[in-house]
């Protein structure tokens, strides 16, 4: 009883850390909404008043659009097959063995610990060796890289959360390997394989190192964002665009992370 009372009991100084924590990350991108109302170039306090021209501008303004239908294009291709090549590798390292299966994984995840900037140096002078001309398929390229690694970390937990026998008992009644994954396997693991791309898809949309290196004349909406900064009457559109963006981010990244623990749970609940 005291065990259990003890381990019941809530930690102070854990919890004020994560106050802390969650304000120092959290605080400053809340101004991020709040100038964006602000009837005013600056971004100074007081207020000037409340407004809302800069979210008219911000619809009006079609190189935005353009550059945001190219960050749409470039996360929904990233996604799909990032997603597509962390079901593969997920299947292989959890249901096969795989001669150097921890050095393979190794190297799929290292992009997670190497600087971003380096990766974006690395693939600008291997196209450039090659001939590739920069492009948004480059940028794709750049960030299919970087986000495998995350489709495959979402990806291994689910296919570890359910018993291969079941997949076993499928292929004892005449299904080959396709139908097995089809009919039993995916089933199983599309909340993960949804997850995975929400979670790719905002990961590209929101990168900007490897747009900046990999991009040609087509610029995706973060580097949009960097060249407005340097011409203050335009900064409160961008800033009226940050907002919609940081709103949807949320929600994006809270529903994606809803359905991989919903899937988690629903696994645990059955048995499997």
């Amino acid at each position: 009883m005291k065990d259990a009372a003890y381990t019941e009991r809530p930690n102070r100084p854990l919890g004020i850390y994560a106050l802390l924590y969650l304000a120092f990350l959290y605080i400053p991108v809340l101004f991020l909404p709040l100038f964006s109302f602000n009837d005013s170039l600056f971004i100074t306090f007081p207020l000037k008043g409340f407004t809302t021209n800069w979210y008219g501008q911000m619809l009006t303004n079609e190189p935005m659009h353009a550059a945001l239908m190219n960050s749409i294009k470039v996360g929904a291709t990233t996604a799909v097959i990032a997603t597509i090549l962390g079901i593969f590798g997920a299947k292989a390292v959890t249901r096969f063995r795989i001669p150097g299966q921890k050095p393979v994984i190794f190297l799929i995840m290292l992009p997670l610990v190497i600087p971003g900037i380096l990766l974006g140096v690395a693939l600008l002078i291997l196209l450039s060796r090659l001939g590739v001309p920069l492009s948004l398929y480059t940028v794709t390229l750049g960030h299919i890289l970087i986000t495998v690694p995350f489709a495959m970390a979402t990806l291994i937990a689910r296919f570890e959360g359910f018993d291969k026998s079941m997949e076993e008992a499928a292929a004892d009644l005449g299904d080959n390997a396709w139908w097995t994954f089809w009919r039993v396997t995916f089933p199983m693991v599309f909340p993960g394989v949804l997850a995975s791309l929400l979670l790719c898809f905002t990961i590209s949309f929101d990168e900007f190192i490897m747009a900046f290196f990999l991009a040609g004349t087509d610029p995706t909406l973060p580097i949009y964002i960097y060249g407005q900064l340097r011409f203050p009457q335009k900064l409160p559109s961008v800033l009226a665009l940050g907002a919609c963006i940081l709103v949807i981010s949320f929600f994006v990244v809270f529903f994606s992370q809803w359905i991989r623990r919903r899937g988690t749970e629903e696994i645990s609940g059955t048995g499997f």
